[in-house]
């Protein structure tokens, strides 16, 4: 179900963190039940019937109910066990009782400690068995084994997601930027790079998810050339950082996209060249540019900062006046949705939040685990996306649409003439 994200970061049902943490806890704990019920019909496979029909087989699931944690009501449906088996001592069939999740439990504190560590350290069996413990009071549970097998499918899901055709995905804009969770990646300097784009319909949709070097641009070519052999094509406009790499590796895979600098980096880009006395006034001015009415503003805006900061902070002003054509791009595309397309928002308020939940892990076991945490986080995150303002402009813009300063001047039909 999707829910409306108000400025303050607040939905329907609480803040849009709490939302993505009971989905991910959702999640896990639906995972690890059937995980734990997996076990036990693969254990007890070679009990058989006189005509050679198991005995313990699996019967759907019960009804849904709805578990109070500390991560808030979270609706689970258990899957449920035909055991067919006699004591022979008592005479009563025997029943699969889940060590996870008793019958009668709404609401435990044992659950609600245990359902943050499933959640935060599923991918890893040494901390997956010690946080089943604390809810067990036991050794017992579900075995290292069982649980590198939840957790390789969450690999397999990722790997499956890097995989899949993209030739009828059409991605009409695209926010990329390279993230660093709180995660151990395959290298020190690793990161995790990320494309999310903007279909036709207006919907936003993550596109890739891999480890990489930020500033490298041979990863992020790496990425696109991987996207692009999928079949995805040039988009209309691609928003990023700074980060060099990027904007060569585009230039070389989808040549015929446009770039637009992100202005939130850009800020702080030039605040690191001023001193801390000149930051405030820079800021504002910086503004003036961005939000300015129009490009012919905005140019005028740019021209006035190089003669305020140009004299004394040389450096400060470059970045400004030598990114100009950059920065300034997204004057070309409808004004609805010019705070879309000037930052790399989008990407940052998802992974705001997936920061919050792995930082205080020290790693998700191996690299691989470590981004199909990240990536299950973000696909919870974005069943909750909203779509761009004006969504019925984008397939305007695919079919070369072309606007001035946010005001449509030439249909498709007459660029088709």
């Amino acid at each position: 179900m999707l829910s409306v994200v108000n400025n303050d970061g607040t939905t329907e049902t609480g803040s849009l963190m709490d939302d993505i943490v009971r989905e991910g806890a959702r999640r896990m704990l639906a995972a690890a039940l059937e995980a734990e019920v997996n076990q036990y019909i693969a254990e007890l496979a070679g009990e058989r019937d006189e005509v050679g029909r198991r005995l313990v087989v699996r019967n759907g699931h019960h009804r849904e109910r709805t578990v109070t944690t500390a991560a808030g009501p979270v609706t689970v449906k258990a899957p449920r066990v035909n055991d067919k088996r006699v004591d022979v001592e008592t005479g009563e069939r025997k029943r699969f009782s889940s060590k996870i999740l008793a019958p009668w439990c709404r609401r435990s504190p044992k659950i609600s400690e245990v359902l943050p560590l499933l959640y935060l350290h599923g991918l890893s069996s040494g901390d997956f068995v010690p946080a089943l413990e604390q809810f067990l009071d036991s050794t017992t549970g579900l075995s290292p084994a069982t649980v590198t097998r939840l957790t390789k499918q969450w690999s397999n899901d990722h790997a499956a997601f890097q995989a899949r055709d993209l030739s009828a995905s059409d991605y009409v804009y695209v926010w990329a930027d390279g993230i660093h969770p709180k995660v151990r990646l395959g290298q020190a300097h690793s990161c995790v790079l990320v494309l999310m784009g903007v279909r036709p319909d207006g919907r936003k949709e993550l596109i890739a998810l891999a480890e990489g070097l930020r500033e490298s641009t041979e990863s992020w070519a790496d990425l696109l050339r991987d996207c692009r052999r999928r079949g995805m094509r040039d988009p209309e406009l691609v928003v990023g950082d700074g980060a060099m790499g990027l904007w060569r590796a585009l230039a070389e895979v989808f040549p015929q996209a446009r770039h637009q600098r992100c202005w939130v980096h850009k800020v702080r880009n030039v605040m690191n060249a001023l001193p801390k006395s000149a930051q405030p006034g820079a800021k504002k001015a910086l503004q003036e540019i961005y939000n300015a009415e129009d490009r012919d503003h905005a140019e005028k805006a740019i021209k006035d900062f190089e003669r305020a900061y140009g004299a004394k902070w040389p450096k400060a002003a470059k970045k400004v006046t030598g990114e100009a054509d950059e920065l300034l791009a997204f004057y070309d595309f409808p004004a609805e949705r010019w705070m879309h397309l000037r930052t790399t928002n989008p990407i940052e308020s998802t992974f705001s939040t997936v920061k919050i939940r792995t930082k205080v892990t020290r790693g998700a076991g191996s690299p691989a685990a470590a981004l199909a945490m990240v990536f299950k986080l973000v696909e919870s995150a974005q069943a909750r996306w909203r779509a761009i303002t004006a969504p019925h402009l984008v397939a305007l813009v695919r079919n070369g649409a072309r606007f001035e300063n946010g005001h449509l001047i030439e249909r498709p039909e007459a660029v088709a003439a």
